[in-house]
C-alpha cells in the first residue's frame, strides 16, 4: 500500500487555520441554536437535550460508517455535539440543580476519563490515530464531553464568576493566545496543545453566542436567536465552500 493510499481513508480534517475558524463558528452556532430550541421555541431543556442527543448519535453513526472524509458530514456532527453540549449543560444546571461549578467538575472528570481510556487503549490521544471505528468512538466521545464542558465553563465564568459574557470571552481568547504562543515557541506536546485549544474554543464560542442573544441588561446584545443562528450557519457554509477542507494525513 502506498503512502497516498494509507492516508486516503482519513475521515478527520487536517488541522489548519480554516479548521479553527469553522470550529469557533460551530461552537457559537451550538450555543445560539441550542437556546433557540430550548428557550425561543420553548421546548425546554429535557426535550431539547433529547432531540440533539438523537441527532448527535445519528450523525456520529453516519460519520463512523462513512468510507471517507465528508466535510459537510463532519461539521454537521460537530454542530450537533455543540448544540447537545449547550442543552445538556443547561439541563444539568437549571433542571437538575447541579450548578455550573458542579457540572463543570463532573464534565471535566468525564472528559479526563474518556481521554484516559483512549490513551490506555491506543497509547495516544492524537487525532492522527483516528482511523478505526473504535478510535472514532473515543474521538467523538471526547469531543462531545469537551463541548459540554465548554458550555458549563463559559456560563460559570460569565455568571457565577461575575465576568459577564465579554469578560469570559476575553479570558478564553487569552487562553488560546497562550496555546498559540506555546505552539510556535516551545516543544510542548502538539497533542496536548490540540486538545487544550479544542476545549478552549468551546467556551469562547459559548460566551460569544451568549453575548449575541442575551438581554442588554445581562451584558448581551439581545439579538434574535433564530436570526443569529441563521447568520452563523451561513458563515459556516461559506467557509466550507471557500476554505479548503482536506482529510488529515492519518495512518490507515
Amino acid at each position: 500500500m502506498t503512502p497516498a493510499q494509507k492516508f486516503a481513508l482519513s475521515k478527520v480534517p487536517e488541522v489548519t487555520l480554516g479548521f479553527w475558524i469553522i470550529k469557533i463558528l460551530a461552537t457559537t452556532l451550538g450555543e445560539t441554536g441550542g437556546d433557540t430550541v430550548t428557550m425561543t421555541l420553548n421546548w425546554g431543556y429535557l426535550a431539547g437535550t433529547a432531540l440533539f442527543a438523537v441527532l448527535l448519535i445519528a450523525f456520529v453513526i453516519a460519520q463512523i460508517v462513512a468510507k471517507r472524509f465528508h466535510p459537510f458530514l463532519y461539521w454537521a456532527t460537530i454542530v450537533a455535539s455543540t448544540t447537545f453540549g449547550t442543552t445538556m449543560a443547561d439541563f444539568a444546571d437549571r433542571s437538575l440543580g447541579i450548578g455550573y461549578t458542579g457540572g463543570s467538575s463532573l464534565l471535566f472528570l468525564c472528559l479526563v476519563s474518556i481521554l484516559g481510556l483512549w490513551y490506555w487503549s491506543e497509547g495516544t490521544v492524537s487525532v492522527n490515530t483516528v482511523s478505526t471505528p473504535k478510535v472514532e468512538a473515543f474521538y467523538w466521545g471526547a469531543i462531545t464531553f469537551s463541548q459540554t464542558l465548554g458550555t458549563a465553563l463559559g456560563d460559570w465564568l460569565a455568571d457565577t464568576g461575575g465576568l459577564g459574557y465579554e469578560g469570559g470571552a476575553l479570558v478564553f481568547a487569552a487562553g488560546l493566545a497562550v496555546v498559540v504562543a506555546l505552539y510556535y515557541r516551545t516543544n510542548v506536546s502538539r497533542v496536548l496543545l490540540f486538545w487544550a485549544a479544542f476545549i478552549l474554543t468551546r467556551p469562547l464560542g459559548a460566551t460569544v453566542g451568549d453575548f449575541l442573544d442575551k438581554p442588554v441588561a445581562a451584558g448581551g446584545l439581545s439579538l434574535s436567536r433564530p436570526l443569529a443562528s441563521a447568520v452563523i450557519a451561513a458563515f459556516i457554509l461559506a467557509c466550507l465552500i471557500l476554505l479548503p477542507q482536506r482529510a488529515g494525513k492519518h495512518p490507515a
